[in-house]
């Protein structure tokens, strides 16, 4: 008999860290600027604070960090549709983006969410 293939089959979610108190401010963000759906989390984890958003199979979990510092380099990429009116978007909510044209195939740009978590949002091209 042979072993069941096994292997990685999606990102189920991607986890960023936040500061303590942060969750208004995530929350206008992540659902006002970014269009995303918070997502209750389970009780249990819910009392730990944070929140959850979800955009179609796209999951962004916000969790509280006592002692948080954002990362400098490590994001999330997040693939857009119509990454001109996107980009659009995130301004008209005050939401500084900047265009990086360094990916051969795509276009891109990088905003930062209220807590300083860097995030890339791309989109290939035509």
């Amino acid at each position: 008999m042979t072993a069941p293939a096994c292997g990685l089959a999606a990102v189920d979610h991607v986890q960023l860290a936040a500061p303590p108190g942060s969750e208004d401010a995530l929350r206008t963000f992540y659902a006002d600027a970014l269009g995303m759906t918070e997502i209750p989390k389970p009780p249990v984890l819910a009392a730990r604070g944070g929140c959850w958003f979800a955009a179609g199979p796209v999951q962004l979990h916000l969790g509280i960090e006592e002692d948080f510092r954002p990362a400098k380099k490590a994001h999330p990429g997040l693939r857009v549709t119509g990454i001109e009116a996107y980009a659009a978007r995130l301004e008209s909510h005050g939401v500084p983006v900047t265009w990086d044209d360094n990916l051969p195939g795509h276009r891109r740009f990088y905003a930062h969410d209220p807590a300083g978590n860097r995030l890339e949002f791309l989109e290939p091209d035509a």
